[in-house]
């Protein structure tokens, strides 16, 4: 059976979007909470008055901000900005420079973890799967640059490229929600019982991945308002 092209939906955009920033709130005010009260909050440094695990605290709260939230925002942002696509593209782009940022410092957090406890990195199937969505992130986000930003790109090279570019967009999108529901699956396993915190962690999981589903279908769906 062929597959049906994003305008013979009988829906738009719009009330997915709406939805996603609905879940988007969601899913900082859990993480916050979660960082905030149950985790006590972040600190750089390791001191008698402090934890290393408040160090480690900063990785999720950095990593959901920057690989879950924003990269959602700049995939949506063709679906959620008006005027022209130039501004279109440059908000869609410094977008991902943002989450960019923020994972390196959540990756910069976990390091430092591992480091003042002299604990072995990337060990798990959750560092795995975030070092290799980070590094494709970075590659997909610097053939970005020079194939639609860059002026000595080729309008048929783009055009050429575009698809993949989306297809390769949505996918490793799709990796950061599969990191960040294995990360918060680190934090369950190890409670005794079922305490408040581990709601709240579970709350944040389901809150992300239907987050994840909201974005892609925006991202299918048509934008006619």
């Amino acid at each position: 059976m062929p597959v049906k092209s994003s305008a013979s939906f009988r829906l738009t955009a719009l009330p997915v979007v709406v939805v996603a920033q609905l879940l988007a709130a969601a899913v900082l005010t859990l993480t916050l909470v979660w960082v905030l009260h149950f985790r006590g909050g972040v600190s750089w440094s390791w001191h008698r008055s402090s934890t290393p695990q408040l160090v480690y605290t900063a990785h999720p709260l950095f990593m959901v901000i920057g690989l879950v939230i924003c990269t959602g925002e700049a995939i949506m942002a063709y679906r959620i900005m008006l005027g022209s696509r130039e501004v279109k593209k440059a908000v869609h782009l410094l977008l991902h420079l943002v989450a960019l940022a923020f994972a390196a410092v959540g990756l910069y957090a976990a390091f430092k973890f591992h480091h003042d406890l002299r604990a072995p990195d990337i060990r798990s199937l959750h560092a795995w799967l975030g070092i290799t969505t980070a590094a494709l992130y970075a590659f997909q986000w610097l053939v970005g640059f020079v194939y639609f930003v860059f002026p000595g790109a080729v309008m048929t090279m783009r055009a050429d490229y575009a698809p993949w570019h989306i297809l390769l967009g949505i996918v490793i999108f799709l990796m950061a929600i599969c990191t960040a529901e294995t990360g918060l699956a680190r934090f369950i396993f190890p409670f005794h019982g079922y305490p408040s915190e581990a709601f709240v962690v579970n709350f944040t999981g389901l809150a992300i991945l239907m987050f994840g589903v909201a974005v892609v279908v925006a991202a299918i769906l048509p934008s006619r308002y």
